[in-house]
Parts: C-alpha cells; structure tokens; sequence
C-alpha cells in the first residue's frame, strides 16, 4: 500500500472506532432515579386520655371522661393536612338521652349511661413559597404564608343532640422558630341541631327569643393559634405544645340567646417513652395537660346556672404513633 493508501486506512478506521464509541454512549440507559416521596412527612397516631373535671353546658361539671384520639398529620409539596377524630364517653354526670331533656332532670349525684360523642377536625394549608415557588414570603420571623381550610362536625347521643357542622377558610401566618408556632385568621360559619326545642314545642313552652331545632349561626371571625417547642435543654426527649381557638360571637342560638366569644386553650407535656426507654422514638408518648374552656360552644357562662359553660380540667395520656 502506497503512504495515501495507509493514511485513509487510518482515517475510516479510527472514524469507524469513534462511530461505535458514540453509539454506545448514547444507548447506555441513564440511572434509574427514584422519584420523591409524595409525603415528605407523615405520621398517624392512637391515644388514650382521661379528663378530670370536664364540663357541658346546661349539663354541669365535673364530668370524667375518657377519650380514644386517632390523629393524622402530613406534608407535601404544596402544604399540609391535619385530621382528629375524638371518641369520647363521659361518666353519668353527663348521660345520654332521655335525661337532660325536659322531664328528665340530672341528679347531682348522676344518672343512667353517659353519654358517647364523636368529634372530627380536619385542616389543611396551601403554602405560599410553595405554590408560587418562591422564599419572598420568607421575610424575618415570619417563614410561610399558606391559604388555611378545614371544618369540623360532630354527633353526642344526649337530650340536646348536638350535630355542629362548620367550615373554616383564611390565612396562616407561619414563623421560624425550633418547632413550629402558626397562627391563622379565619371566616367562620357553623350550623348545628337543638333538641330541646321540639320537647319545649310538644309542652306548649316558647324562648325569650325564636326557638330553632336547627339553627344557622351567623358568619363570624375565628383565630387559631399551635405551637410545638422541644425541651432539649432538659436532656430528656420532652417537648412541650397546644392550641388556642377563639370565636367571636355568631349570632343567637337555638333558643335565640346571643352567644359570646368563645376561648378554647389546651397546652400539654409530652415525654418521648419510646426514645428514652428503648431508642426508638416517635413510637411511645407520655403526655399530660390542662384545657380551659370559657363560653364552651358560645354559651354565655353568666347565664349558666350549672357551671358548665366553663371547662376547666387536667388529662392524662398515652398515644402510639401506629404509622
């Protein structure tokens, strides 16, 4: 073969050598990677708790009760959801129907079976960094801004038999501290049932005010308030957390009375067990706390004579994160 001849050889050989090379590189699959989680955080939990001194209105006080909690909370890309369902059964200072209704007086020393209630909760956010894509809403103390939803229902086999059903819709204004401390601001709006009217109807007697067995309350502002703050600095795996929710009055009830702001405030300790007892956290706690209760579902409590427009009790408990 002449020179020419050797360096085309060369040339088409080495063309050749780079062809496969490239090929091959482009028929190599790329690394599998797992896509994110749905849920970046997610816990379920069941409790058992015990109050000590738990009130009702019109009912009176004080009522033990002991409460089964199944409690969820989550996190995604866009926000949170928060849901508890409280199955709670009180001693016979609070009884179930026929008592409490008319004709059927409550003993102080009570009477009959007490009552069974179920209460659900559900809350979601939408954040604003987050859905926007952005960290502007991250301004000093104050970490997210997020649009706040949620309502509530709940059904109590008593005289009275409540079925409050109410929606909550506004903003939470989220701040940077070790935990988390919220506070939103709400549109309010609940309906509920009163069964005393039909009994006051059947026996010819009226209210001061128009009588409604179901009863639209008025549209009002609502505050809520959580916070969560770890004790580290006691060398033990407590942390310490609770709620504030405030009301302001909605209008009249079922036996057109006018209702007050409503506070609900319950702050509680709790102890990791599982982490300290046996190394694995988030899995056994220990918590105890106090609930106060002023004008307990809008009921003014100057007007109560039994006491129980305003709750005021310690609890105990123990809660197993299941999920």
């Amino acid at each position: 073969m002449t020179c020419k001849q050797i360096l085309l050889a060369t040339v088409f050989a080495s063309v050749a050598v780079g062809s496969a090379s490239a090929a091959d590189i482009i028929t190599k699959a790329p690394p599998v990677v797992a896509p994110p989680p749905f849920f970046y955080f997610s816990d379920t939990t069941i409790s058992y708790w015990h109050e000590f001194s738990a009130a009702e209105p019109a009912v009176g006080k004080p009522i033990n009760k002991d409460i089964v909690t199944i409690t969820h909370v989550d996190a995604w890309k866009y926000g949170t959801n928060f849901v508890n369902i409280d199955f709670l059964k009180s001693d016979n200072h609070d009884p179930s129907n026929p008592w409490g209704g008319i004709g059927f007086p409550i003993p102080a020393a009570g009477i009959g079976d007490g009552a069974l209630e179920m209460y659900g909760l559900y809350r979601g956010t939408w954040g604003w960094n987050e859905l926007f894509g952005t960290k502007a809403f991250h301004v000093g103390p104050l970490k997210d801004i997020s649009f706040y939803f949620g309502g509530d229902l709940n059904t109590k086999n008593t005289a009275f038999a409540p079925q409050k059903r109410d929606v909550v819709a506004g903003l939470q204004f989220a701040f940077d501290v070790p935990g988390y401390f919220n506070v939103a601001v709400n549109y309010y709006k609940e309906w509920n049932h009163n069964g005393i009217v039909p009994e006051l109807q059947a026996i010819g007697v009226g209210c001061p005010g128009a009588c409604n067995e179901s009863v639209e309350f008025k549209g009002t502002l609502e505050f809520e308030m959580q916070y969560m703050q770890p004790l580290a600095f006691t060398g033990l795996p407590l942390r310490v957390s609770g709620f504030t929710n405030v009301v302001l009055p909605k209008g009249n009830d079922g036996f057109g009375t006018p209702t007050k702001t409503e506070l609900l405030t319950d702050n509680r300790l709790t102890l990791d067990v599982g982490k300290l007892a046996a190394n694995k956290p988030n899995w056994i706690d220990l918590f105890g706390g106090y609930r106060y209760w002023q004008n307990k579902f809008g009921n003014d409590h100057t007007l109560d004579a039994t006491g129980g427009s305003t709750e005021s009790t310690f609890y105990v408990g123990l809660a197993w994160h299941a999920l």
